[in-house]
């Protein structure tokens, strides 16, 4: 069939899922007009993710949508882990008060409902448009120019639009990551995983009367984690064996066996079986990310392990990352080579994430019979080590490695690559807020006359700490009296040096 222009956009996003709509959005915020293409029509309505940290929670926010995920999310109080006779062998309770993000350090949620209210808030942002029925089928680059062509499956019409640079957010299948000749990587992780989704009937008032933490049983023999989603929304999640699938689990009645010891109390009338899934679950990591002005993010990036609960938020985390870098390109306040940070930055992040996943699982699970006495021995005792418990309720992702935008020099203990504190400041705001969406220079002691100018013109906000606040702690701990912090709250450089801070920013960031 003949094909029809669609014109030019500034930015493409192939895929509309959590990555594609926050990229989308931060993009908009900047003033950058872009288009997403959709192969659904709506929302895919089957739930996958179920949680979110609090850096994520902290990019929702910025988003707009803080109060809004907040009526829809439920902070989980902890984790409990359970051997094989569902016994406690520890339990590490969460102080979600604690985040120096601002925001709850864990919390569950439907994945519908969450990309229900990011479509919702995208409209918000005319100069960010969605397309749905739109599956693409061709992406061509030659001298700059992109070309993307899909078919609009309402009608079955072929069209093309052009763009200046392409976003792949189309998942684990990607077809942007075959165009630029990226290939997944394997780090040697598969495992077959059944779904389980439950929800209790809210006329009968059914209640599992379930600790309100994840449940994870370290069972090597059939492993499994338990999670409350929402007000009556439940979510397993087993480990099948070899010749089982979703099939052998398709009923209630056959789900029984595994899901007894947290339903033990209710009749089948009083629970609703929403799905059962089979999910294979990949360590795997694409070996290019981006290929001239064609990126892939999120899962057409990476796959992670389910043992930490990072998956989305990684994709969420490239969105972040790269959204404004390419708006400070397109706007001339930033050189074009500062976008090849986002595979140097996000890769090695990403992989140490994926490596945490499979340690974390592996330590819960695996190790056959040893593994399991080694897990009645230790784990009970795990609580008593002062600090661990902080290290295994932690949401604090690695510091990013050096890059064009992350200047670290040789100290220890230095604030380069780390994310600010989201400290509540002494007119009971955020520093998020105040701050804006642009760089920001927080210091002890502020600039000079001449470097403040300097710094204004680059639109870089400048913020004094109150003496005896947690921002002039935080940078005291850092050995520094000043941090010049990016758009996404990670920290370029520290110092104390504070005209030494604004001279270098000055090479950075152009004047506006």
């Amino acid at each position: 069939m003949t094909g029809t222009s669609n014109g030019h956009v500034p930015v493409l996003i192939v895929g509309a899922g959590p990555t594609g709509i926050t990229a989308a959005t931060l993009l908009a915020q900047c003033g950058v007009d872009c288009l997403i293409l959709d192969r659904w029509p709506g929302v895919y309505p089957q739930p996958r993710a179920v949680h979110l940290d609090d850096e994520i929670y902290r990019v929702i926010a910025r988003l707009g949508i803080a109060d809004e995920f907040a009526a829809i999310s439920r902070p989980t109080l902890g984790l409990r882990l359970l051997d094989s006779r569902f016994q406690v062998l520890a339990e590490f309770i969460r102080d979600n008060s604690r985040s120096v993000n601002g925001f709850p350090q864990a919390n569950m949620f439907d994945q519908p409902e969450f990309e229900a209210l990011l479509r919702a808030n995208l409209k918000h942002y005319p100069n960010a448009q969605l397309r749905g029925d739109a599956e693409v089928t061709d992406v061509t680059a030659d001298d700059n120019r992109l070309r993307v062509t899909f078919t609009d499956r309402t009608d079955g019409h072929v069209r093309h639009v052009e763009a200046d640079y392409l976003l792949g957010c189309d998942g684990a299948n990607s077809l942007v990551r075959a165009k630029i000749g990226s290939a997944m990587r394997d780090l040697n992780f598969e495992q077959r995983w059944l779904v389980v989704d439950v929800a209790t009937s809210d006329t009968n008032g059914a209640d599992l009367h379930q600790w309100e933490g994840v449940h994870q049983v370290c069972d090597p023999a059939r492993a499994g984690t338990y999670m409350r989603i929402g007000t009556s929304r439940y979510r397993w999640e087993f480990q099948l064996l070899a010749g089982e699938s979703a099939d052998n689990f398709g009923t209630l009645n056959a789900l029984r066996p595994l899901i007894a010891p947290w339903t033990a109390g209710l009749q089948d009338g009083q629970l609703t079986l929403l799905r059962v899934t089979e999910y294979t679950f990949r360590a795997q990591i694409a070996d290019r990310w981006r290929r001239a002005n064609i990126f892939i993010l999120g899962d057409a990036a990476h796959l992670t392990p389910p043992f930490i609960g990072q998956g989305m938020g990684a994709g969420v985390r490239d969105a972040m990352n790269l959204a404004w870098k390419i708006a400070g390109v397109r706007n001339g306040t930033l050189a074009a080579d500062v976008l090849d940070t986002y595979e140097q930055e996000r890769k090695p992040h990403t992989r140490h994430m994926i490596r945490l996943a499979l340690n974390v699982g592996q330590a819960m699970t695996g190790g056959g019979h040893l593994g399991n006495l080694v897990r009645r021995a230790v784990l009970p005792r795990l609580r008593l080590i002062p600090g661990l418990r902080d290290k295994v309720l932690g949401s604090t992702t690695p510091a990013l490695p050096s890059s064009a935008l992350v200047f670290k020099s040789r100290r220890p203990r230095q604030l380069a690559g780390t994310l600010c504190p989201n400290s509540l400041l002494a007119n009971d705001q955020r520093l998020d807020d105040v701050l804006g969406t642009g760089f920001a220079l927080i210091t002890v002691d502020p600039p000079g006359a001449a470097d403040d100018a300097a710094l204004r013109r680059r639109g870089v906000v400048v913020l004094v700490a109150e003496p005896g606040s947690a921002l002039e702690t935080w940078l005291r701990r850092g050995r520094a009296m000043g941090a010049i912090v990016r758009p996404d709250r990670t920290v370029m450089r520290a110092g104390r040096d504070i005209a030494g801070l604004c001279a270098w920013t000055a090479t950075v960031i152009k004047a506006a």
